[in-house]
């Protein structure tokens, strides 16, 4: 005799099943607008910070300083598409003579994007976005920030540090807001063999928007922007 009960159960698995299989067609849409969007954009530089200190905090006037500067110089800003810092870096690019995106993420507390965005792209999925910020970047700038800014961070720095992505210039903005994390990452991981101390030089530390930026030219001074066909045949493999 058939349990009603398993039956019940079954069909709600069929049911989820059937919900997850067609959620993969949403994921695919969402990476194939992005490498579609962002494809023309290169080169660029992704740029995190929080999204909590708005107009008139000394790191919104910073991050909007060094959006601008990159903007002129020829780099699209690519940034979360939300408020705060990265309003300000949105707004500075959009200013300058090169594109502005945002990869809008759709999370409940969030507001909507904001208004300074030549290139809109919208998520809901953290890991096909977190794709986008790394797959055409030429250099990341990390202003001071919370979770998600720590998240990107580590991100990028576990991707060089694995082989997974080309090394790119990291910069970390603000030398008094990061010593404590440098100091722990020096102090502990690097002092208990959890990573080699060549990975602190994975990334670097400035204060002043031109040195982000003069950081990054003096990176490729030597070396092309593009990725050459091997680093380019690892970004497929993301």
């Amino acid at each position: 005799m058939n349990d009603p009960g398993k039956s019940a159960q079954r069909i709600v698995n069929d049911s989820d099943l059937t919900r997850e299989s067609w959620k993969v067609f949403q994921i695919m849409a969402e990476f194939v607008e992005g490498f579609e969007k962002l494809a023309a954009i290169k080169p660029s530089v992704s740029m995190f910070g929080s999204a909590r200190l708005g107009p008139g905090h000394p790191h919104y006037a910073t991050g909007e300083r060094i959006a601008r500067l990159l903007s002129d110089a020829g780099f699209s800003v690519v940034s979360g598409g939300g408020f705060g810092l990265m309003e300000a870096f949105n707004k500075g690019a959009h200013a300058g003579r090169s594109r502005s995106v945002g990869l809008n993420i759709q999370i409940p507390h969030e507001p909507s994007p904001n208004r300074y965005q030549d290139i809109s792209l919208y998520f809901r999925h953290f890991f096909s976005r977190k794709v986008m910020f790394v797959k055409y970047a030429s250099a990341y700038v990390v202003l001071p920030g919370g979770f998600g800014t720590l998240d990107e961070l580590v991100e990028i720095l576990t991707l060089v540090q694995t082989g997974k992505s080309r090394r790119i210039p990291i910069i970390l903005v603000n030398s008094a807001f990061w010593r404590g994390l440098i100091m722990w990452l020096r102090d502990t991981l690097v002092a208990e063999g959890m990573i080699d101390l060549e990975d602190l030089e994975l990334f670097q530390v400035v204060d002043e928007p031109q040195q982000a930026v003069d950081a990054i030219f003096d990176y490729y001074k030597d070396r092309k922007i593009e990725p050459t066909t091997e680093e380019r045949q690892r970004q497929l493999e993301l």
